[in-house]
């Protein structure tokens, strides 16, 4: 196809990052329950079911970088080496082969998708959904019942390390609270702005996007952020919408464009399956520069107008 898999990559990306900012469902409900949370911790009410309509227009950002990503930065040919794939000695089975066409274990992985997320929908529970999409994809075949166990190993893994990150950001944040340091880093801050809401909404967004960076997860960087986020968004009269908008952007910032972020290694472990695709320079790079500066531009734009 010759397509461009810088393309595909933030297209990966978008994939794993937009809904759970814009969408009230899966980890999306989970992102936006922990938005509403440490807002509340911190003075500041909010409904968890209105912050997706909140951060609808920082969604409507990243589907704009997408689109010029797809049609505009990326949308020429790209040639690459017609290689061999290796999938290691553990998949020699013919459910593990790589197929040009259509399979029942496709189809399987399709429904059992849909299924976790309309069964997640109509009875609002997460783990009812998860069980019965697996269920589907291991009946499928599209995932081999030889292979439940690392399957599940490595889902745990992942979601052990997010829940080690959210625990100790949470106690940093505590920490951070019961000391009282807070009160004198939002008048430094507030003095720093000069009261100037355009100015504190980008800085804030830019020292997301830095402590994202680094720690390579949104959800572990919320109840940083907010301890001192919120006393400063109410020194400077920041509407609690806006607030939140601030919030869930700062955390969402750099994800996108992190090397440690399972947003940026997902897409570059499966194409790079031929040693072909570099995950800095061929995933890190393009999604930082086609999601984050939109999500600034928009966050900005939304809490102003909030």
């Amino acid at each position: 196809m010759k397509l461009d898999r810088r393309a595909a990559a933030c297209a990966l990306t978008f994939g794993l990052k937009a809904p759970y900012i814009a969408i009230p469902a899966g980890f999306g409900l989970i992102f936006q329950g922990i938005i509403a949370d440490n807002l509340a911790l911190n003075g500041m009410a909010v409904e968890s079911s209105k912050i997706w309509s909140y951060m609808l227009v920082p969604g409507l950002g990243m589907f704009c970088g997408l689109m010029i990503a797809i049609f505009i930065s990326y949308r020429k040919p790209r040639q690459y080496e017609n290689r061999e794939v290796s999938l290691g000695s553990d998949c020699d089975t013919p459910s593990h082969m790589v197929t040009d066409h259509f399979t029942m274990q496709h189809l399987g992985a399709g429904l059992g998708a849909i299924s976790a997320f309309v069964v997640q929908l109509l009875t609002d529970s997460l783990p009812l959904g998860a069980l019965i999409g697996l269920s589907i994809m291991v009946a499928f075949k599209a995932i081999p019942f030889s292979d439940m166990d690392s399957t599940m190993n490595g889902g745990i893994r992942l979601m052990g390390f997010i829940a080690f990150v959210m625990l100790v950001a949470s106690g940093f944040g505590n920490v951070i609270r019961e000391t009282g340091g807070v009160d004198a880093i939002v008048q430094a801050s507030a003095a720093i702005v000069g009261g100037s809401k355009l100015l504190a909404a980008i800085v804030m967004l830019l020292i997301g996007l830095i402590i994202t960076m680094g720690i390579g997860t949104s959800f572990g960087t919320i109840p940083i952020i907010a301890t001192i986020y919120v006393p400063l968004c109410l020194a400077l009269g920041f509407s609690a919408p806006a607030t939140a908008i601030l919030v869930g952007v700062a955390g969402a910032l750099g994800d996108a464009g992190s090397p440690a972020s399972d947003s940026t290694l997902g897409p570059t472990a499966g194409l790079n399956a031929d040693g072909q695709h570099d995950h800095i320079w061929d995933t890190c790079v393009p999604t930082f520069l086609h999601f984050n500066i939109p999500l600034i531009i928009f966050g900005t734009v939304g809490a102003m107008m909030m």
